[in-house]
């Protein structure tokens, strides 16, 4: 295969497989010239760019003193909280409780910067495993690409329909070979990230305190999520395909519906029956925190009928706290971590936060921008369906099924709008995250709700200094210390 002249080829093809009649490709037309030469080249501009990124972050987790502008900003908290303290203290308080508010007042400063070094080191292991788990996805993608992967894996497929089912003619039995195509793709893709989801598990994670789960456990969980892609994804797929091909010239509006429909009813089943096979739910016991909780719902006019704690400690000492439901039956789960890393008035606060997206509409914009965004991939992708040229230039040359369309549309002509939208997404996200800490703000919960940042950034060890380049282009929430300045900021006005 000749790499500096025009039109690349994919190594295996399906003419030089078959002796049934191709389909007619224009050789001279822009797509069988250019499409798999400059999927190759956007796929490396990609990796160098985010690489760039990467080494730039790497030089950040690297350095050894403690962020000053962090340092100004948290000894600033600590002083607000200093001097909330010396308040008149409240005299019904016991001497347990007074003793353990004084544990949890203390301040955060000393406590990041004892921290700062394990998140350094954390860090950096995690990003030089990111880098080299990258490398060798842009490898494998390259390699596939250049190789064939997918029209030999489409024509293994088809024989082995034909061969085990009697499935000989592919345009008739598309769906059902395609059901045994993604079955292959899905089991090389296991297979080649199974050991880098072990090394990270159980070498990183376990390494840095975090992982708490057994190899039989991991193991356990990949086989349920296995089973879950054949019994959810398997039907999903034979639909949109079926969707596709009856839809007609304006088979993209009923996609979208249908995309529409399946994420309101995976938003259903997600959290109430598919987690529940990983992880154990139980309400929340009777106390003040369950009392405060409804109460601020209750101010909110957030329709919250249950609270949940999981427990996320059987897998990891990370911690978290979301929430689901539709109308006027909503749902909040906390992690068991959470309840012992941040003190009830903070948990009000993280709350309350979490309850500013849903005040601001910041859920129902982000479920309609995401299906705008299938909606549009899709109208696009009806354009260039039939473009036999494009899907030649990857080595279809006598079928080409629609599942391979699609991959190649996702995977060619739709990439660079994906990575510019999800770029714009990130910022909107950014955006979406000050708003509900200014939302928080006003609800009086400032000072408890940086603590609370401060102590699960502390406990999950986060980054301290982001490089401002990296965390601009990955970061969906803002850097630590952009949350509590903004904060502050706040604060200041309302004085």
């Amino acid at each position: 295969m000749d790499y500096l002249n025009l039109p690349w080829t994919t190594y295996y093809s399906q003419s030089q497989q078959s002796q049934e009649a191709v389909v007619d490709v224009d050789t001279e037309s822009l797509y069988y010239v250019w499409s798999l030469a400059l999927t190759v080249v956007f796929t490396v501009a990609v990796y160098s760019f985010e690489g760039i990124l990467d080494e730039r972050q790497k030089g950040s987790y690297k350095k050894t003193l403690f962020p000053k502008e962090l340092e100004a900003t948290v000894a600033a908290i600590d002083q607000e909280r200093l001097l909330k303290k010396k308040q008149p203290a409240n005299n019904n308080k016991n001497n347990d409780t007074q003793q353990k508010d004084d544990d949890e007042s203390k301040p955060l400063l000393p406590q990041l910067q004892d921290k700062f070094k394990n998140a350094q080191a954390y860090g950096l292991d995690k990003i030089n495993f990111g880098m080299f788990a990258s490398t060798y996805d842009v490898v494998e993608s390259v390699a596939f690409l250049l190789m064939g992967f997918l029209p030999f894996t489409w024509d293994l497929a088809a024989k082995w329909g034909d061969q085990y089912f009697g499935w000989s003619s592919e345009e008739e039995h598309e769906i059902k070979i395609t059901l045994v195509f993604m079955a292959i793709v899905t089991v090389v893709g296991t297979i080649t990230s199974l050991p880098f989801e072990l090394y990270s598990t159980f070498g990183i994670e376990r390494k840095h305190g975090f992982n708490k789960q057994t190899l039989g456990l991991f193991l356990s969980d990949k086989i349920k999520s296995l089973a879950l892609t054949c019994i959810i994804g398997g039907p999903f797929v034979a639909l949109l395909l079926w969707i596709i091909k009856a839809g007609g010239e304006y088979f993209y509006i009923y996609v979208w519906g249908f995309l529409t429909c399946f994420s309101l009813i995976m938003m259903t089943i997600v959290p109430t029956v598919i987690m529940p096979m990983f992880n154990k739910y139980e309400p929340l016991p009777e106390g003040t925190l369950k009392t405060r909780v409804f109460a601020l719902a209750d101010q909110l006019k957030y329709p919250l009928t249950k609270l949940f704690v999981m427990d996320g400690s059987k897998r990891s000492a990370h911690s978290n706290a979301f929430m689901f439901g539709f109308g006027s039956n909503r749902r909040i789960v906390l992690f068991d971590t959470l309840l012992t890393q941040v003190k009830e008035d903070e948990i009000l606060a993280i709350l309350g936060h979490e309850l500013g997206h849903w005040k601001l509409g910041h859920t129902l914009s982000n479920f309609w921008v995401t299906q705008i965004y299938f909606g549009a991939a899709f109208y696009f992708f009806s354009l260039t369906f039939g473009a036999t040229d494009l899907y030649a230039a990857f080595g279809f040359t006598k079928f080409t099924p629609t599942i391979v369309a699609l991959l190649l549309f996702f995977q060619t002509l739709w990439a660079p709008v994906d990575k510019l939208l999800s770029f714009f997404l990130t910022i909107f996200s950014r955006h979406n995250e000050f708003a509900a800490d200014e939302f928080s703000v006003n609800l009086e919960m400032s000072q408890v709700l940086q603590s609370g940042l401060c102590k699960i950034h502390l406990e999950n060890l986060g980054a301290m200094c982001p490089d401002p380049w990296y965390s601009m282009y990955h970061y969906s929430h803002p850097p630590l210390v952009e949350r509590l300045a903004a904060m502050m900021a706040l604060d200041r006005k309302r004085k």
